[in-house]
């Protein structure tokens, strides 16, 4: 029996991230990577339990264990990272393919699995992929199509590649 209309629950959830969470094999490992390899900042850390660093306005990217999450999210469930990579890519945009073979080679020296060199893609851009220490596949990459306007809206569009 509906009651008539319901301000709170007729709202839609705002469409925005805030922080996007990996379940990482080894914490160390992926502090290791992104802080020391990478070289980026920690906005909160519990050492040995998880790491947060800011990777864009009102964006965290935190590294917590991959069972910790697992059972964070469920009582009970297990995850075996190991034998199944995580199903998702990160991604970064860039402002050319200098800073795309930069960025590619300074996760090699991190110690990441390159999974595709720098290269023209077929979106029109130029990218390369690696992958961290947990095995979290990450595309960098520059896009024609892509703009990022004063109020950090993001805008994409096609790019004929004809």
């Amino acid at each position: 029996m509906a009651l008539g209309p319901d301000p709170v629950h007729d709202e839609p959830m705002e469409q925005r991230i805030d922080i996007v969470t990996l379940g990482v094999h080894d914490v160390k490992a992926a502090r290791e990577f992104y802080v020391e390899g990478l070289g980026w900042e920690i906005a909160l850390e519990v050492p040995g339990d998880i790491v947060f660093v800011q990777v864009n306005h009102g964006l965290l990217l935190a590294f917590f264990g991959a069972e910790d999450l697992a059972a964070d999210v469920s009582a009970g469930q297990r995850s075996d990272p190991a034998a199944h990579p995580p199903p998702m890519s990160l991604a970064q945009v860039v402002t050319d393919e200098d800073e795309v073979v930069a960025v590619c080679e300074r996760a090699r020296a991190a110690g990441a699995t390159i999974l595709k060199e720098p290269q023209a893609a077929d979106f029109g851009g130029f990218h390369c992929y690696f992958a961290d220490p947990s095995g979290f596949h990450w595309e960098v990459s520059t896009n024609p199509g892509w703009q990022v306007d004063e109020h950090g809206r993001v805008t994409i569009g096609t790019v004929d590649t004809a």
